[in-house]
């Protein structure tokens, strides 16, 4: 059996396991939708949570207390998926807004100045950090290898003594290649080592593949819920691990940061004992209705099922792009890239742009063509995405 065909049949026992999560997002009737990590489908009861919370809005106008609670189901429900404590969970307005917290609350004096930032990076990630030059960081970049991938040992090179702070994503917004949970646990034991903290940033992996933060060992893991998380814009995590909470206070802050929300103490910052110092004001009630939701599907088709369905079916769309003499961007190795496969362009936008002429949708960043798969994807997709490819194959690099 050739590896196409064995992909195949892995691919299809795969698909044939979670068939019916594909009728829950209805934009499937019409759309090879390929674009999870810009932004998620809508699915059923996700949208259902929305007009839930609209319902019930204009019922009662007000319901804090339920609100509140549906805060609280988010930070369980990210704890199951990351493998944490509900206590080590900051819900967030954002990935940004719990880096921000984060970096306010570290210390760059006594020689412990330098912050080593990976080169997959998404821009705000890097430019918050950037931010804390200000206040004595020293940012320096970990590159790339010539084969698009940064090796533990680029890390090992450069941890020392002065180093703060780790930086990595763990899946690269720009080409889907990725660090490996064995690289990830090496960078952290060398970081230890050297007392360096470590966060993974798992925005664009979170969802759509097993992410254990205490198997890695990482000190702190950030993500967003409108990508693979199924949610919507406007909220995010932060996990922090609980041996740290007590000696991190951000200056980044807010009523929702407090040990006691209720005291409504204006004359002094008493923060949380819990993650939840990262926290700062009135949650994103919204969206945590549609974060909730977007969970729940996460959890109940379950994130190994779900894993295993992905990379079935990204290693069946690499070996047919392989075989069509596509220029492939991402990585080969399954252990090397993530959800999202990329294509190089010589134009881009057009490319994309033609794509969905063909309700084909996918994205690009830097210069690639993105094709990030979900649970809801199956191989049509890939053949209509291949078919759509052949028909613009000027367009290609």
């Amino acid at each position: 059996m050739s590896s196409l065909e064995s992909a195949c049949e892995q691919s299809s026992i795969q698909i044939d396991g979670l068939q019916d999560a594909r009728r829950r997002f209805p934009t499937l009737e019409r759309l090879a939708y390929i674009n999870s990590g810009s932004y998620g489908l809508l699915g059923d009861t996700v949208r259902a949570s929305l007009e839930e919370y609209m319902d019930h809005r204009v019922k009662v106008g007000a319901d804090w207390d339920l609100w509140v609670d549906r805060a609280g189901r988010v930070r369980d429900k990210v704890a199951r998926l990351l493998g944490a404590q509900r206590d080590e969970i900051a819900v967030t307005a954002s990935a940004s807004a719990g880096i921000n917290a984060l970096a306010s609350a570290l210390d760059f004096s006594g020689g412990r100045d330098r912050i080593l930032v990976s080169n997959y990076e998404f821009p705000t990630s890097g430019q918050i950090w950037h931010a804390q030059a200000r206040r004595g960081a020293v940012v320096e970049h970990v590159a790339e290898d010539e084969s698009g991938l940064i090796p533990p040992e680029h890390f090992a090179d450069r941890i020392d003594e002065r180093t703060r702070i780790v930086v990595l994503s763990h899946v690269c917004y720009r080409h889907g290649g990725k660090f490996s949970n064995g690289s990830i646990r090496s960078i952290v034991e060398v970081a230890h080592d050297h007392g360096a903290y470590v966060i993974l940033d798992c925005f664009q992996s979170a969802g759509a593949e097993v992410i254990d933060v205490k198997e890695l060992g990482v000190d702190f893991a950030v993500g967003g819920m409108f990508k693979y998380l199924l949610g919507t814009a406007g909220i995010g995590f932060l996990y922090v691990r609980r041996e740290l909470i007590p000696d991190l206070v951000p200056t980044a802050s807010g009523w929702f940061a407090q040990d006691d929300i209720g005291a409504m103490n204006i004359f002094a910052n008493d923060p949380s004992h819990t993650a939840s110092r990262f926290e700062a004001g009135t949650p994103p009630v919204p969206s945590c209705y549609a974060a909730d939701a977007g969970l729940g599907i996460i959890l109940e088709y379950g994130i190994e099922a779900i894993a295993a369905r992905i990379s079935a079916l990204t290693r069946y769309a690499l070996d047919r792009f392989i075989a069509e003499g596509f220029p492939v961007a991402t990585p080969v190795e399954d252990s090397s890239r993530g959800p999202m496969l990329t294509l190089e362009a010589r134009d881009a936008v057009a490319l994309v742009t033609r794509l969905i002429e063909r309700n084909v949708v996918t994205s690009y960043r830097d210069g690639n063509v993105r094709a990030g798969f979900h649970l809801y994807n199956d191989r049509s997709d890939v053949d209509r995405l291949i078919e759509a490819l052949r028909a613009n194959r000027e367009l290609l690099a």
